[in-house]
């Protein structure tokens, strides 16, 4: 996936609801839940991931936290 493509997964999902640059918890649960539906299986939990991405704190993934999760996963 180009990043690009990457973006416009992100934007897609962030429009959903509140600020269309940051992912809530909700829109990454949905987001994961249709893009990477593998990913929650197993021992990470939503809540998990949730508190690893979101680095700063403020309850909201923002695109660069977002791609972080990528590198993990494609590895």
């Amino acid at each position: 996936m180009s990043s690009k493509e990457l973006k416009s997964l992100f934007e897609k999902y962030a429009a959903k609801e509140g600020d269309p640059n940051q992912l809530s918890k909700e829109e990454l649960r949905l987001l994961i839940q249709n893009e990477f539906p593998t990913l929650l299986k197993g021992p990470n939990t939503l809540e998990d991931l949730f508190k690893e991405l979101d680095k700063n704190g403020d309850g909201e993934v923002s695109f660069e936290e977002f791609q972080e999760l990528l590198k993990k996963i494609s590895q």
